[in-house]
């Protein structure tokens, strides 16, 4: 493995990459104990280690199981340990833009949007799972709550795929179609497919996710 830039959460970060959940815990509880900024752990610590995983993933050195292992507990130390003191200090990351995530209806796969969701907080987007098995409109309900800049919705199977354009359609329908860009992924969803029924954005991985969110919200990559 690279060696890792010394810094104050080196710990943090190699917790992270050899997959320790209690590690990842533990770093992170002794960063809050010295009076660190919960919001710079995140930054600086648990996110900046999700991008290392994302670029090993890309370069082919890790693969969707070393996701999987660094998302979960990612998530766990920021939603167990790190949000709650973010909330008592109203502390805010500066934020890319809003994606409202979920997998459609009829589908209860969610590991894929769960890693997508965590390379997107890693990135700086707010991130607002609504879960699996999700109503069309709730998707919907969701980004006209928290005026979202992209809606993401997984299909992990071929009987839901065309949930996706009921998903479009309904955007539409509620008038948020020119202000909410579109991105959908998925063991069955093609590019062709995304075209088609004329979404913005095909993502065939997490790393790609993330890359497809910034172009929809203007930022080069």
């Amino acid at each position: 493995m690279d060696a890792l830039p010394e810094d104050e959460y080196e710990d943090i970060v190699n917790a992270v990459l050899t997959f320790d959940s209690d590690k990842v815990n533990e770093a992170t509880r002794k960063a809050l104990a010295r009076g660190d900024d919960p919001v710079k752990i995140i930054d600086d610590g648990l996110a900046k280690a999700l991008r290392i995983v994302g670029k090993k993933f890309e370069d082919g050195e890790f693969f969707l199981m070393h996701l999987v292992a660094a998302a979960e507990p990612v998530q766990k130390a920021i939603r167990e340990i790190l949000e709650p003191e973010i909330a008592k200090m109203k502390g805010h990351r500066k934020s890319l833009g809003k994606v409202v995530l979920g997998t459609v209806a009829g589908d209860i796969h969610d590991i894929g949007k769960n890693i997508v969701g965590a390379m997107l907080f890693a990135a700086g987007f707010e991130v607002f799972d609504v879960g699996k098995d999700v109503p069309t409109e709730q998707f919907v309900a969701k980004a006209k709550e928290v005026d979202a800049n992209i809606v993401g919705a997984s299909a992990l199977l071929s009987t839901t795929l065309p949930i996706q354009r009921d998903i479009l359609e309904a955007t539409a329908a509620a008038g948020m179609r020119s202000k909410v860009k579109l991105m959908f992924g998925g063991a069955p969803v093609t590019e062709d497919w995304v075209k088609k029924i004329g979404a913005d954005g095909y993502a065939e991985d997490a790393v790609q996710a993330v890359k497809v969110a910034k172009t929809l919200v203007g930022i080069a990559v």
